[in-house]
């Protein structure tokens, strides 16, 4: 994977389309706009291990680019408080988080995404990239958004 170029400080968002990374989409903003940086919100995929056998016609990177659209427009809309550039990545998210968090200021992510057992503190990715990311990482937990929000 190619690292992300930026101009300026680059705040790099985990999101899956829950409601965490959308909390750490939403601080992702708020920390951005006092230092005027960019977010770049990323969402990770990668084929089951049944992939051929199910749905042949499903599209996971068009799958996920709809979620990762959506979960955008819906916090803010069509005018965003910063820039947010999108970015769809196959592999599996720590991995591709990781791997995006070399160039970046601040790696923010839920507690637990899709996926996640629920009851647990850190979800395996956000345990990952707290540990493996390149930058300092910020887990958002419980649901309080950024002030404003």
């Amino acid at each position: 994977m190619t690292t992300m170029q930026s101009t300026g400080p680059r705040i790099l968002v985990g999101v899956d389309g829950s409601e965490p990374s959308g909390l750490a989409l939403q601080w992702g903003a708020f920390l951005a706009a006092p230092l005027g940086a960019t977010v770049d919100a990323i969402i990770a995929w990668q084929l089951p291990v049944t992939y051929g056998w199910t749905a042949p016609q499903w599209d996971p990177r068009t799958e996920m680019a709809e979620i990762l659209n959506e979960s955008v427009h819906s916090l803010f809309g069509e005018r965003p408080p910063v820039p947010i550039h999108t970015h769809v990545r196959e592999g599996g998210a720590a991995r591709v988080l990781v791997e995006a968090s070399r160039d970046a200021h601040i790696l923010i992510v839920g507690s637990r995404g899709h996926g996640g057992f629920v009851g647990l503190l850190l979800g395996s990715v956000s345990a990952s990239v707290a540990e493996h990311a390149a930058c300092p990482v910020l887990v958002v937990h419980g649901d309080q958004g950024p002030p404003g929000a």
